[in-house]
């Protein structure tokens, strides 16, 4: 018997609740578990409703920025440079009704980044990059100062266990971290830049 070329995942709340999402086998996607992915919007509620502008980074399937979608973020911008990738979250997008709020990149981060230098008007941005990515901190640094968001932007990192992150980096301070097994994320919050002086 065939195996099954998708794996399944699903919207946990908001106007798209128990919509499924698919995400590609085998092709160096790793979604966020559910369960993960539910501890940590339980934190980001904590501190607000989920509202603004997202940017998804690393965007693999969509689930994140469309959580974010689903819960009450006014838009979202997913940035991922594999193609066949792209087009599946543009399928998750239409199948939970979320199309007309999300715009799909199909670009490499970094390009992305260089190119919206300076926009600042993300108001929560997260990336989920591949565990072993030697290149995450200076991503995270890139974020942060190339202004893509604005002081009290909030940054999503998931990573490793393996891969620690530091409290804080220019314009950046971590104000929560949480450990699910081996899969981490931390939310770190954007500052001025008068703040990294006097740190």
């Amino acid at each position: 018997m065939a195996l099954p070329s998708f794996i399944f995942m699903r919207v946990i709340t908001g106007k798209a609740k128990g919509h499924t999402l698919k995400a590609p086998k085998g092709l160096g996607t790793r979604p966020m578990l559910d369960k993960v992915k539910g501890s940590l919007f339980s934190i980001l509620e904590g501190y607000g409703p989920i509202r603004g502008r997202v940017l998804d980074l690393y965007a693999g399937t969509g689930s994140l920025g469309i959580e974010c979608l689903s819960r009450g973020a006014s838009a979202a911008d997913f940035v991922e440079q594999s193609a066949h990738v792209c087009a599946i979250i543009v399928d998750n997008l239409r199948h939970t009704k979320l199309d007309a709020l999300g715009k799909v990149h199909n670009v490499p981060v970094d390009r992305f980044l260089q190119g919206h230098r300076g926009v600042g008007h993300y108001d929560i941005i997260v990336m989920d990059p591949p565990y072993a990515d030697p290149q995450i901190e200076n991503t995270i640094m890139t974020v942060a100062t190339i202004q893509v968001g604005h002081p009290g932007s909030l940054l999503i990192v998931g990573h490793s266990a393996r891969v620690p992150l530091a409290d804080s980096y220019p314009l950046l301070t971590r104000i929560k971290f949480r450990r699910l097994g081996d899969s981490c994320f931390s939310i770190f919050e954007l500052g001025t830049g008068s703040e990294a002086e006097a740190a």
